[in-house]
C-alpha cells in the first residue's frame, strides 16, 4: 500500500474519478428489469461524475433501475462498448456471488495476487473486486480474468474486457430486499501482469481452462512445469495451506501427464516443505504425508 494512503468508502463521483481519467469515454448502463428498459450512455468520466448526470442516475435508480459503469474506457465517440471499442485496459475484476466471503478472504491471503484496489459490497454477502492495472493487452487481461474467476469462484460471465460492474451509492434492485451498493478504496497501487502469479501453468488455476484450447503456459521465469509446481507448493505452504490440499491440487493438475500424479504431488510438496524448513519459514508436514514408500517410476 502506498505511503500515506488511507482506505475509505467512496461515493459514486469519487469512485468514477478514481477509476477513470476525466477525459476518458466510459459506458454507463441503466437497466430497469421491471419495465424491460435499458439505456446506455457513453460519455467522458467527468460528465458521469458531474452533479446533473448523478441526479439523472438517482432518478432512474429510484424508479427501479440498476446502475452499472464500464471498467475500461472506450475510444472517443464510440457508439458501443464491445471489445473492439475498448481503448485500454485499466482494470481487472471479479464478481463474487456464491460463498463470496470465503472467496474474498482467499484473495486477501493468497499471496499469488495483489491486494484489491476496490471492494464493492453489491448485496448482502456478495462482492465485486477490482484491481487498477497497467501494461495489459486485451488477450492478457482476459486470460487473467478467466483465471481469477476460476480460481476464486467468480462469475465466469464477468471475464470480458468490456464488462460493466455496479456503481456504488445506488440501490441494487435485483433482489427483494433492496441494498445500497458501497465501495471501499483499499489501495492506490497500480498493478502489472507480473503481479498476478496465478496463471494457467499453476496448480491453482483450474484445469477447465485447458479444455478451452488455451493450453498450459508456464509462469514467467520457470524452466519446466515441475519447477513451476514446486514453486507453487512453496508459496502455498508458506501462506498456510494444508499439505493435503496442495497435494490434491497438484495431483489433479498433473493427472494427464504423470503416471502416478498422487506420488508426484506428494514428492513435490515434501521437497518444498524440506526447503522451507531449512529456512524456518513453515511447519513440518504431518508424518503420514512425508512417510510414503518410494516407488519405481
Amino acid at each position: 500500500m502506498s505511503s500515506g494512503f488511507t482506505p475509505r468508502f467512496l461515493c459514486a463521483p469519487e469512485y468514477v474519478r478514481a477509476l477513470h481519467s476525466p477525459e476518458n469515454y466510459v459506458a454507463v448502463l441503466v437497466r430497469n428489469r421491471v419495465m424491460e428498459r435499458t439505456t446506455q450512455r457513453i460519455v467522458p468520466a467527468e460528465v458521469i461524475a458531474s452533479e446533473p448526470f448523478q441526479s439523472w442516475l438517482t432518478e432512474q435508480n429510484l424508479a427501479g433501475a440498476d446502475i452499472f459503469i464500464g471498467m475500461n474506457p472506450v475510444r472517443p465517440n464510440s457508439k458501443s462498448r464491445t471489445k473492439e471499442h475498448i481503448r485500454e485496459i485499466r482494470h481487472v475484476y471479479l464478481d463474487l456471488d456464491e460463498e463470496a466471503g470465503a472467496s474474498l478472504h482467499a484473495i486477501r491471503t493468497s499471496g499469488d495476487i495483489p491486494e484489491p484496489s476496490f471492494v464493492l459490497d453489491t448485496s448482502a454477502g456478495k462482492h465485486q473486486v477490482v484491481w487498477r492495472v497497467d501494461g495489459f493487452d486485451a488477450k492478457e487481461a482476459e486470460q487473467v480474468l478467466r483465471t481469477l474467476a476460476s480460481s476464486y469462484r467468480g462469475d465466469p460471465a464477468a471475464t470480458d474486457i468490456s464488462r460493466m460492474l455496479r456503481l456504488p451509492g445506488f440501490r441494487n434492485h435485483k433482489y427483494n430486499e433492496e441494498f445500497v451498493v458501497r465501495v471501499h478504496h483499499e489501495t492506490d497501487s497500480i498493478y502489472h501482469p507480473a503481479d498476478f502469479k496465478v496463471q494457467e501453468g499453476s496448480p491453482a488455476s483450474p484445469r477447465r481452462l485447458e479444455d478451452s484450447g488455451a493450453g498450459r503456459r508456464l509462469p514467467t521465469g520457470h524452466k519446466s512445469q515441475s519447477e513451476a509446481d514446486w514453486a507453487y507448493a512453496k508459496r502455498a505452504l508458506a501462506r498456510g495451506d494444508t499439505p493435503q490440499d496442495i497435494i490434491a491440487r497438484i495431483a489433479d493438475f498433473r493427472a494427464d501427464d504423470k503416471a502416478d500424479p498422487q506420488y508426484y504431488a506428494r514428492l513435490t510438496v515434501t521437497k518444498a516443505q524440506s526447503n522451507l524448513s531449512r529456512d524456518h519459514a513453515a511447519t513440518s508436514l504431518p508424518a503420514e504425508t512425508i512417510q510414503f514408500e518410494a516407488k519405481q517410476r
